[in-house]
């Protein structure tokens, strides 16, 4: 029988799919409660090399459903959660914030209120079986706001979102600190950049400049191509969440980031670079010689950030993660599987 039980929830959608089957495979003691709503972001063909695990089970679910969560936490005897269940698309949260503050931040409120009256007496004190159980929620760059030319986020970085859905993670990010300088949950935060790599949604940058260039359409591209952003790979993601999780320090945050800052621009040239090697246009008839002259720039969105870029000096020195990808090497290998599962 495994050791201890570990809710993952939102684990059908981009990070957290790649985490669950990485986190089964590193650890045996391990059994994953896997808690997703599947709204349009999510899908469980993410999950098939996990199907029929005898340490995953799937429960289709609302994290904002409380009644829902003291169950799974009372039925699996719940020791752990990873939180990754979230709206996170930023132009979806302009056009409707409500959801993306239900989801975020009441969901993370009820997640966070679950868990504490599961595993504790009273503030300060966890029942007897419960000692060591740990709440690790995951965040993102983004409610730092935006940076200059120069400079990075840390930890100690003031929150300054500027969109809805940074707000709601930026209020989602103070409900877990406030969990433990209240109560005395066992509670970390990591804050991290852009990811990038196989299984990601179809509305996200890198992939949507794939699928568009594919299909022959105009890549599309926001203002004048030159907000930056620090791409981490998602594999390397879910190492410093593991590394974290198991050895960070109660009630801290870490920043991982990437150190792979780069425009929009120069991104969706080097995926159309790439493609042009793997599946050049003339192979398909089409009359561009490049998927580089499909680009075309559009209106730029509301609050669209400048630069985010992260130091990750912190998770680096303390608990020795460093991220291993380099980005020509990972988006290549992105590259590769969008094309491989576009063409079926």
């Amino acid at each position: 029988m495994p050791e201890q039980t570990l809710l993952v929830t939102g684990g059908a959608g981009f990070i957290g799919s790649n985490f669950i089957p990485y986190f089964l495979n590193r650890y045996p003691q391990y059994r994953i409660v896997n808690v997703d709503k599947l709204t349009a972001a999510a899908s469980l063909s993410r999950l098939k090399s996990v199907e029929g695990h005898p340490r995953y089970q799937f429960i289709r679910g609302d994290i904002a459903n409380r009644e829902l969560m003291a169950f799974v936490f009372t039925h699996f005897d719940v020791k752990g959660v990873i939180h990754f269940a979230a709206e996170s698309h930023v132009d979806n949260s302009i056009a409707d914030p409500e959801v993306f503050v239900r989801t975020n931040v009441l969901g993370t409120f009820t997640l966070l209120d679950v868990a504490r009256t599961h595993w504790m007496e009273e503030p300060f004190r966890y029942r007897d079986d419960y000692r060591g159980c740990r709440f690790h929620h995951i965040s993102t760059d983004e409610v730092y706001g935006t940076l200059g030319r120069t400079g990075f986020f840390t930890e100690e970085s003031p929150y300054a979102p500027n969109s809805p859905y940074s707000a709601s993670k930026a209020s989602s990010d103070m409900l877990v600190r406030s969990y433990h300088h209240t109560y005395g949950l066992d509670v970390v935060t990591t804050n991290c950049s852009n990811n990038y790599g196989p299984k990601q949604h179809s509305e996200k940058f890198i992939p949507t400049v794939i699928r568009k260039a594919l299909a022959f359409e105009p890549i599309p591209i926001y203002g004048d191509g030159k907000n930056v952003r620090d791409w981490l790979y998602v594999l390397d993601h879910c190492k410093g969440i593991d590394q974290v999780f198991h050895r960070g320090k109660s009630g801290d945050v870490y920043n991982i980031g990437g150190k792979n800052e780069w425009e929009n621009i120069e991104v969706a040239r080097k995926i159309c670079d790439i493609l042009d090697r793997l599946v050049p246009p003339d192979s398909k008839g089409a009359a561009v010689k490049s998927y580089k002259e499909l680009i075309q720039f559009v209106k730029d969105r509301p609050g669209h950030d400048r630069r985010y870029a992260i130091d990750a000096s912190k998770i680096e020195n303390e608990l020795g993660w460093r991220a291993e990808e380099d980005f020509e090497s990972g988006l290549a290998k992105t590259v590769e599987w969008y094309v491989e599962h576009a063409e079926g």
